[in-house]
């Protein structure tokens, strides 16, 4: 639209292949769908198809993996993709709800409560930390570059000490918010936590 009006303006004759060629990408968003490398990338299907970006090395705190190279991908036996990816192993989750469905945009989570000791990648008494597509100092992700096939945008919080983790993709900015990460999941991403913890 914003090319249309600045053509006419400027009285220039508007030709219909002018308006099929403007790319999709000149009025979206800068995050390409499903465009990130299988080790930065996460995946939300379902409950059992899912891959989400945890510490690269054993036993780290989120917030100190938050620097280039210090995350990598884990998935969900049914959502692995690429050798390069770790397993996450079926009991990571011990309740855990899939919801999906449209706010600004489409969207898709998952909350609920982890068994940190399945997944070596973390520690269980780490307070937690936040990755995310659109945030961090350049807002081009934490990691940069990170991307949730399908979708525009996530939002992922990992909380060994809740213990609880949740994740949501989504195509509007505003249903994954990246500026309440030390908030917790449920203001981040309201969900079921099951009480986790208690």
């Amino acid at each position: 639209m914003v090319s249309f009006s600045i053509w006419l303006a400027l009285g220039v004759p508007l030709v219909c292949g002018f308006v099929a060629a403007t790319p999709f990408s000149l009025t979206s968003n800068r995050h390409r769908r499903g465009a990130a490398s299988p080790t930065n990338s996460v995946i939300l299907n379902s409950a059992q198809q899912y891959c989400l970006i945890v510490p690269k090395d054993p036993h780290t705190d989120i917030g100190d993996s938050e620097y280039p190279g210090g995350t990598t991908t884990y998935c969900s036996p049914a959502g692995h993709t690429s050798p390069d990816q770790g397993i996450i192993p079926d009991a990571f989750w011990t309740n855990v709800t899939y919801m999906s469905g449209t706010k600004e945009g489409r969207f898709a989570q998952l909350t609920g409560c982890i068994n940190p000791s399945v997944l070596d990648r973390i520690n269980g008494n780490d307070a937690g930390g936040q990755y995310d597509s659109s945030g961090g100092p350049t807002g081009t992700g934490n990691p940069v570059g990170s991307v949730c096939t399908g979708y525009n945008h996530y939002v992922e919080l990992i909380e060994p000490a809740g213990p609880r983790a949740c994740i949501r993709c989504c195509d509007d900015p505003a249903d994954c918010p990246t500026h309440q990460d030390k908030t917790g999941c449920p203001n981040v991403i309201p969900g079921n936590y099951y009480n986790c913890g208690l």
